[in-house]
């Protein structure tokens, strides 16, 4: 199979991810520098930074949790940086995220070792929600939600519309369907407003309830099913 996707299935990263560290130079096959697009099997000596990747885990050892994550914890799944996100779960299964969630804000985020949930739930197509609950530095005004709400000019896009509720005088309840790089953060400061907290409580359907913060929980079997491609739903409901 392709590299990419056999390191998504090890639970050694995304696909995306994956990609990112072959063109990094990160990734062996075999002793050499592994290129884009190359074929693997499961007799391959695959590493990530001298690390040995194992054949696809998810068919055996399936990890699908949420993560309550605190300001200070970065999403990403290299080790060499402090307060990373894996060293930070400290699963036993070689796992990764679903999506990011930036160092200064904390809430709902997704790890598994599953790469193919996590191109179901981040395919921009898809339009699946995120809600927010954002602290902004100043009074909440009707303006303010409805440019927000309407899209914004962040510089290098225009956001696209979205559901924006004010819940207290500094307060909001913000639904995305786009995943922009810090998008609720530029959005506010394009409108003159600075946030002062951020926490995500919900992805599509999994919410992050009283999770308390900086633990963990394993997904309901519900949970899980939402969040796999439709075939493969189809297929988990036939074998029942």
């Amino acid at each position: 199979m392709r590299l990419n996707k056999y390191l998504g299935e090890s639970g050694a990263c995304s696909r995306r991810e994956a990609d990112a560290a072959i063109a990094a130079g990160r990734v062996t096959v075999n002793g050499e520098i592994a290129v884009l697009g190359m074929q693997v099997g499961d007799d391959d000596d695959v590493r990530i930074d001298g690390e040995s990747v194992g054949s696809a885990r998810k068919r055996t050892r399936p990890v699908y949790i949420a993560l309550n994550k605190p300001v200070g914890v970065t999403c990403t799944t290299d080790r060499r940086i402090v307060g990373n996100i894996v060293d930070f779960v400290g699963h036993r299964e070689r796992i990764f995220m679903v999506g990011r969630l930036d160092k200064d804000s904390e809430g709902l985020i997704l790890l598994t070792n599953d790469g193919d949930i996590v191109n179901e739930v981040l395919r921009a197509a898809h339009g699946h929600e995120k809600e927010y609950v954002v602290t902004v530095d100043r009074p909440v005004t009707d303006t303010f939600v409805r440019g927000l709400a309407a899209g914004v000019d962040i510089g290098d896009a225009v956001t696209n519309p979205c559901h924006v509720r004010r819940v207290g005088p500094k307060t909001i309840r913000v639904v995305l369907t786009q995943g922009l790089n810090r998008q609720i953060r530029r959005m506010c400061k394009a409108l003159e407003y600075r946030v002062v907290s951020l926490r995500r409580v919900r992805i599509m359907h999994i919410k992050l309830g009283d999770l308390p913060l900086g633990r963990w929980r394993d997904l309901s079997d519900d949970e899980i099913r939402g969040l796999q491609p439709p075939l493969d739903r189809a297929n988990a409901r036939k074998a029942r």
